[in-house]
C-alpha cells in the first residue's frame, strides 16, 4: 500500500476506528506528562518564532495517519480545500532541486493564524516536540534531547525533569503492529503532514 493509497485502508473503518479509539486514550496520557514535565519547568508553547509547525517531521505510523485524517474529515469544505492547496504547495516546494525549501519557510498546511486546525488530532511528535526528552533503545544507549529552542531559552539550559518518551513509543509500536495485521498492510510509512493531507 503506497503512501496515497490510504483510501483502501479506509474503506475498512469500521475495522480501524477501536484502534483510532485506543489511540485517543495514548494521546491522552502523552498529553498529561508532557504537561505535567513542561509545567515543571513554567514552559508554554506560545508566541514561538521557530514554530515547530515550521519543522519538517516525519511520521511512521499508519495509525497517525488514519487519525489526522478523520481530524480533517470533521472540517468545513472551505477549510479541507485550503489544507489541500497548502499542502501539495508545501510538498512541491520541499521536493524542489538541492533540498527545497528550509524547514523554515515551509509551515504545517494545518497551521491557520498560528493555531493548529487538527490540533485534537496531531501526531504524536507534534505533542512531544519542546521539552527535554529520554527515549531507552534495547541493547543500546539511551538517547537524550534537550528540548526547542524556545525552552532552551526559558529555561536557561536546565534539565532535571525528562518526558521519558519510551512507553508511548512502546505503547504506539504495539499498536501499529496490531492495526498493520488486521488491514493487512505490509509496507511502512514516512510520511509528513503535508504529504498525508494532499
Amino acid at each position: 500500500m503506497a503512501l496515497f493509497q490510504i483510501s483502501e485502508a479506509r474503506k475498512d473503518r469500521l475495522l480501524y476506528l477501536p484502534f483510532l479509539t485506543r489511540l485517543a486514550a495514548i494521546y491522552e496520557a502523552m498529553d498529561a506528562k508532557y504537561s505535567e514535565v513542561a509545567g515543571h519547568y513554567g514552559f508554554r508553547c506560545t508566541s514561538c518564532e521557530t514554530n515547530c509547525c515550521r519543522t519538517r517531521f516525519y511520521h511512521y505510523t499508519f495509525l497517525e495517519y488514519l487519525y489526522i485524517l478523520e481530524g480533517f474529515d470533521t472540517l468545513d469544505t472551505g477549510t479541507r480545500l485550503q489544507i489541500d492547496r497548502r499542502a501539495q504547495h508545501v510538498v512541491k516546494k520541499s521536493q524542489e532541486p538541492g533540498g527545497g525549501a528550509s524547514d523554515r519557510e515551509l509551515m504545517c498546511p494545518a497551521n491557520f493564524g498560528g493555531r493548529c486546525v487538527l490540533y485534537r488530532h496531531r501526531p504524536m511528535i507534534c505533542r512531544l516536540h519542546g521539552i527535554p526528552h529520554r527515549l531507552d533503545r534495547p541493547a543500546r544507549p539511551a538517547l537524550y534531547g534537550p528540548g526547542c529552542e524556545r525552552f532552551e531559552a526559558l529555561s536557561g539550559g536546565k534539565t532535571d525533569i525528562v518526558l521519558d518518551r519510551t512507553p508511548f513509543y512502546i505503547q504506539m509500536a504495539a499498536l501499529e503492529t496490531e492495526l498493520k495485521r488486521a488491514l493487512g498492510i505490509v509496507q511502512k510509512i514516512k510520511a509528513t503532514v503535508a504529504q498525508m493531507l494532499q
